[in-house]
């Protein structure tokens, strides 16, 4: 009887502990299983920049490329006209060969408005004058502006003049009175240009023509009232400033029979004088 007694004790510990162990398990399977840590976020890296496209023509900003329209030769220069899809313009340079169709390249030039071809008879509008075109829409050899004279020896708008020594300094309202004589007056260079050929001088007068920074250098008309006609006006090119009216006093060497090239010639000229305004 106790034996009976202790076995169905200990069978019900067993199953009290076999009952106590399922409701833990039971317990564990309905918790939820923690949470696992949210991934940092993921931020895109930034995309590289894309490259900006170059502006349309800027690699040859300083040109005018298109395909030649219209040609023909006068006088020794070549003229054509180029379109580049939404303009036409018209220039000339010194006699080169090209044909309609052809590509080219025009760069910055001298522009003479309302110019008329004696040789060819026509009036254009506007033509660039420049020292040489690029053809198969290469740059020319010698790009960049370049002060030209037309066929006519005209010099194109802002280019150096050749100009009337008279005129020109009754345009500038000059007096030559009172100028006191350095070395040599204009006069004396002019007489005596035979023998001054890379000499120096030195003479005083007033400016009566200033065209500033043509084919690199300032251009400047000096007169003192001595002199002829053709024997008058002294023209000296220098990296020194003045403007008309003034008294200058300039130094530098006699150049005689100097020639810029295509007609841009001088009989008597001082380059890379020093020009002293007083």
């Amino acid at each position: 009887m106790k034996q009976a007694v202790r076995t169905m004790i200990a069978a019900g510990f067993l199953v009290t502990g076999l009952m106590a162990c399922k409701s833990k398990v039971q317990e564990t399977a309905q918790q939820p299983a923690p949470e696992a840590s949210a991934p940092a976020p993921v931020v895109p890296a930034p995309e590289a920049a894309a490259p900006m496209a170059p502006a349309p023509g800027a690699a040859d900003a300083k040109f005018f490329t298109g395909k030649v329209v219209e040609t023909m030769n006068a006088g020794g220069y070549t003229y054509v006209q180029v379109d580049n899809g939404t303009e036409k313009i018209w220039a000339a340079a010194p006699q080169f060969e090209v044909k309609a169709g052809e590509q080219v390249s025009v760069p910055e030039g001298m522009p003479m408005k309302d110019y008329e071809s004696k040789t060819l008879n026509r009036k254009f509008d506007t033509v660039f004058f420049v020292g040489a075109i690029g053809k198969g829409g290469q740059p020319p050899a010698a790009g960049g502006p370049v002060a030209t004279m037309t066929e006519q020896g005209q010099m194109p708008e802002g280019a150096h003049p050749k100009l009337d020594p008279a005129q020109a300094a009754k345009d500038a309202g000059v007096s030559f009175a009172g100028i006191k004589k350095a070395d040599k007056t204009v006069g004396d260079i002019y007489a005596g240009k035979s023998g001054l050929g890379g000499k120096d001088v030195t003479v005083r007068g007033k400016v009566v023509k200033f065209s500033p920074q043509i084919m690199g250098k300032n251009w400047i008309h000096v007169q003192d009232g001595t002199g002829q006609a053709g024997g008058n006006d002294l023209t000296v090119t220098t990296a020194d400033s003045a403007k008309v009216g003034d008294t200058v006093l300039v130094t530098g060497k006699i150049t005689l029979k100097k020639d810029f090239g295509m007609g841009y010639k001088y009989d008597l000229i001082i380059e890379d004088g020093k020009v002293k305004v007083e």
